[in-house]
């Protein structure tokens, strides 16, 4: 199986990490998958986006015009990428970032409220994370197993006192996702 992502918000939420995150996680299950990211110059408030491919198979590009789900953080990117997802695709959005929500009817909508989480945890630096877990609730492209394994690996030894606040965002995410239609 091979699900095509992107996710896409303003520089400084956490877009980023959270598709290298993502990336890593898919190698920890010995998946194939590429990261490839996108930002402009002023990367922190700045647009920022990464597209990631996890597949059980050999990926032949890491290029994509369609996408089977998008994460969106804010209205810009909302606008972007919402026609891009193909018939049937996951769209997910962040209830803070999103004024005017998805307005297409072929595709799944989940309203993720992780600003509001995150405020509610004390920690704005988890607000991907919860993200994170949202995503894994609606599609299970990795395990919540690896997810932990690709934080070990990708945190620096001295950060990894925070893997369990990252563990429990995650968590958080996967039981506040709604789905709209």
């Amino acid at each position: 199986m091979k699900t095509e992502i992107i996710i896409a918000g303003f520089g400084g939420q956490g877009v980023l990490s959270m598709g290298k995150i993502l990336a890593y996680s898919g190698l920890m299950e010995n998946k194939e998958v590429t990261w490839m990211p996108a930002y402009g110059p002023e990367q922190r408030g700045g647009t920022a986006n990464v597209t990631v491919i996890v597949s059980d198979e050999r990926i032949s590009s890491p290029i994509l015009s369609k996408y089977d789900v998008a994460i969106v953080l804010n209205q810009p990117s909302l606008d972007k990428f919402e026609p891009k997802l193909k018939l049937g695709g996951i769209l997910i959005y962040d209830g803070f970032g999103v004024f005017n929500p998805p307005t297409r009817e072929d595709i799944s909508v989940y309203r993720i409220n992780a600003m509001d989480k995150a405020t509610e945890m004390k920690n704005s630096k988890v607000f991907n994370m919860i993200v994170l877990g949202g995503l894994l609730k609606v599609c299970a492209v990795v395990s919540t197993d690896g997810l932990k394994k690709a934080l070990k690996k990708s945190l620096p030894e001295r950060h990894h006192n925070l893997i369990p606040l990252n563990m429990q965002a995650v968590e958080e995410g996967m039981s506040i996702i709604t789905k709209e239609r």
